[in-house]
């Protein structure tokens, strides 16, 4: 095999350096590196080399990244927080896990990607009494401020006053996925999962 096959940007062996950055890593939960702290984002942590490979191309900032698991069937997308996780890991917030269907030390796929800015989110609240706080928008704006990126499909976590809201992202616009990162995003709530009947 000669070597412009094995280093080919698109070949499954290759650090994809000349194209893009496409990795596979075990995933843990933050609570495996006592950083629960940091179940409340969308941010993940890679390994240092991860930092050097995409150094080498030009990435967008803020990095985005598509992950999803080994098959490829369920994805999301996110933010990097650090390059800090032991080479080979990478370690993400649980409720993306549970997105994915992952368990702790499963394998996930990692690209960097680039998303279109956000104009609109449709969420649906799991239950009804999060449409009853005094200000729904204002809660969910401050989980907001740390995520960099939704996708269409995912259940994401709002804490509030020592309990957990779940809302599914069911419809966005310009596009499945997209950057919220510096950019004004009209959110309408769809009603509750288990709204009382009118």
């Amino acid at each position: 095999q000669d070597k412009s096959t094995m280093f080919h940007p698109f070949h499954p062996g290759s650090n994809n350096v000349n194209r893009q950055f496409r990795q596979t890593y075990r995933c843990y939960p933050f609570s495996h590196i006592n950083k629960a702290h940091l179940e409340d984002t969308d941010k993940i942590l890679l390994p240092a080399t991860a930092l050097h490979h995409l150094a080498r191309l030009k990435v967008t900032y803020p990095m985005m990244f598509k992950i999803s698991n080994i098959n490829g069937k369920k994805y999301t997308h996110c933010g990097v927080l650090e390059f800090s996780a032991e080479e080979g890991t990478c370690f993400i917030p649980s409720w993306m896990m549970k997105n994915l269907s992952l368990k702790s030390g499963a394998y996930i796929q990692v690209l960097n990607v680039t998303l279109v800015k956000g104009n609109f989110v449709q969420l649906q609240p799991h239950t009804y009494s999060f449409t009853q706080l005094s200000n729904p928008r204002v809660v969910l704006e401050k989980t907001l401020r740390n995520f960099s990126c939704l996708t269409k499909g995912d259940t994401i976590c709002v804490p509030y006053n020592n309990e957990q809201f779940y809302l599914d992202i069911i419809d966005l616009k310009p596009s499945d996925a997209v950057s919220i990162f510096e950019t004004d995003v009209n959110v309408e709530f769809a009603r509750a999962l288990d709204a009382p009947s009118e």
